[in-house]
């Protein structure tokens, strides 16, 4: 089961390291606002889905990590780039694209995740 005041605490830092307010933060991974704000106030703990939202939209975060804190943020085979540099990137790599980070979810509630 994941810590709640420990998982706040990594969220939290994801905010920060990307210098958002909850709520641009939630428009990013689109999420309702009232929703980041009931999981940093430890009301609600995050849904499958609310993680899913997070890793997928915010690559350098590691997914373990996230979870129980065991990895690194950000990962440091990635590196953090604005996301207007990324825009300018997704125009000049349209037509190459590869598989970055697969993730096996299984009937028990384990998980794995293989990243390239």
């Amino acid at each position: 089961m994941v810590n709640s005041e420990a998982f706040i605490k990594r969220l939290e830092k994801i905010i920060n390291y990307y210098d958002l307010t909850a709520a641009a933060f939630a428009e990013k991974v689109e999420v309702q606002r009232s929703s980041i704000s009931h999981i940093l106030s430890g009301r609600n703990k995050p849904s499958l889905e609310f993680v899913l939202k997070v890793i997928t939209h915010f690559p350098e975060v590691n997914l373990y990590w996230l979870l129980n804190g065991k990895g690194s943020f950000p990962e440091a085979n990635k590196t953090h780039s604005h996301p207007a540099e990324k825009a300018a990137q997704k125009n000049t790599d349209n037509f190459k694209k590869e598989v970055s980070k697969v993730i096996i979810f299984y009937t028990d509630g384990t998980f794995e995740t293989y990243n390239k």
